[in-house]
């Protein structure tokens, strides 16, 4: 019976390879000081940005440097790519996903030339928000993590 009230439990996996930081350590006041909302960011070892749930694409900019989840339980992700970097104009990314559509964890979404921000001075982080994130806790699994491993559990 006390089971109908168990809070749900959301797991976000690491939508890069890379190291796991906690957002106060990016260097951008609305994502350190969380106005966009909780979560976590990931310091990029390849350019490969892979859906950390299983839900439906609800927005991809048109640089595509950042892009909207929706997790199947309701809840809205945010995946920016990079600070800055809405400025290349889609320079340097690439994709092929579309607006509503459905996603499997770890499916590739976007493709992005780390060397390429490199160059273009552009911080490289990669950060997971969860802008209307209410009453639920977040746990963040710090340190290297692959693909398709839990970096984040919402309770």
């Amino acid at each position: 019976m006390f089971g109908l009230f168990k809070k749900k439990t959301t797991e976000i996996t690491t939508p890069v390879n890379g190291l796991v930081v906690d957002l106060k350590e990016v260097n951008d006041p609305v994502f350190s000081e969380k106005m966009m909302g909780e979560g976590f960011a990931i310091k990029p070892v390849d350019g490969k940005i892979c859906a950390p749930v299983k839900g439906t694409i609800k927005s991809v900019f048109p640089s595509f440097h950042a892009l909207t989840l929706e997790a199947e339980d309701g809840l809205d992700i945010l995946i920016h790519i990079g600070l800055d970097t809405v400025e290349l104009d889609g320079n340097g990314f690439s994709s092929i996903i579309q607006e509503g559509q459905k996603v499997d964890v770890g499916e590739l979404l976007i493709q992005v030339d780390l060397d390429f921000l490199a160059q273009n001075k552009k911080d490289d982080i990669v950060i997971v928000v969860f802008p209307e994130m209410q009453d639920r806790k977040l746990q963040i699994k710090s340190g290297k993590i692959q693909i398709k491993e839990v970096a984040a559990i919402l309770t």
